[in-house]
């Protein structure tokens, strides 16, 4: 096997787009100083960094399928992660319960702006596999799960920044984040993606989804970086990195299984 001979035989003009490249640059560096940073540092930081990754995901859906898959993810995956987030933090359905504190910044109507950004930029790389599979309820099930995973990492860390405080009666818990939290991302995420692959259609010829592949294979090696190493926090990583693992698993399965029929 030769590493070095396959990057160089690697078509990047033909598999990835010149603008969701430049935008998984910007990601790396501002994400890679991180750890690194005071915890004002951390907050601004955080802010720019889902800023970048939505406007990559939305790049890289305008490239592979067009200008109305990007609107159905603003539309979609920032409409019902506001309604989600609004409802959840005033009546704990379907979460759990817990506040919102100042550290993101601009909020609207409690909600901080930058939260369903995130639910975009992360609800597209679930699109992408809920489409890998095949689509249906049972992709519907596996974005959902994609997007289950990645909480795993991702709550922890903000409670971490204090950017949400959850209620003491909220468990049972796992990582200081309840349980209830997940199901409620996987009721979500799987409204979010039934309607997303209703919408969007299967990627164009000749513009495949490396850069996904690339965002999500990065958020699985920084985030269990991150709370591994730098945290100080294997017990996170032991949950979320297994998680999202076995989901990459998953996904690659079943996308073979529908590649052979």
């Amino acid at each position: 096997m030769d590493p070095i001979g396959t990057l160089r035989a690697y078509d990047w003009r033909g598999r990835l787009p010149v603008v969701g490249l430049i935008g998984f640059a910007a990601v790396l560096v501002l994400q890679i100083p991180y750890p690194l940073l005071s915890d004002a540092g951390q907050r601004t930081v955080t802010i720019w960094a889902v800023v970048a990754f939505f406007l990559t995901s939305c790049a890289h859906a305008w490239w592979s399928r067009g200008v109305r898959s990007v609107a159905a993810l603003v539309v979609i995956c920032v409409g019902i992660g506001f309604i989600a987030e609004l409802v959840g933090s005033e009546t704990g359905v379907p979460f759990g319960n817990y506040n919102y504190t100042d550290v993101l910044g601009l909020r609207v109507f409690g909600v901080p702006a930058v939260v369903p950004l995130a639910w975009a930029m992360f609800g597209w790389l679930a699109l992408l596999c809920a489409q890998h599979v095949g689509g249906g309820w049972r992709g519907a099930a596996v974005g959902s799960l994609v997007l289950v995973a990645w909480d795993l990492f991702l709550d922890p860390q903000m409670v971490r920044l204090g950017a949400w405080e959850w209620s003491a009666t909220a468990g049972p818990w796992l990582n200081a984040i309840p349980v209830v939290n997940s199901v409620g991302w996987f009721a979500v995420g799987l409204v979010m993606m039934r309607i997303l692959l209703a919408v969007v259609p299967k990627r164009t010829a000749g513009r495949p989804d490396d850069l996904g592949w690339m965002l999500l294979g990065w958020t699985l090696f920084s985030e269990t970086l991150l709370f591994a190493v730098f945290f100080g926090n294997p017990a996170v990583a032991a949950a979320g990195t297994p998680a999202l693992g076995a989901v990459f698993l998953i996904v690659y399965l079943l996308g073979s299984t529908e590649r052979s029929r």
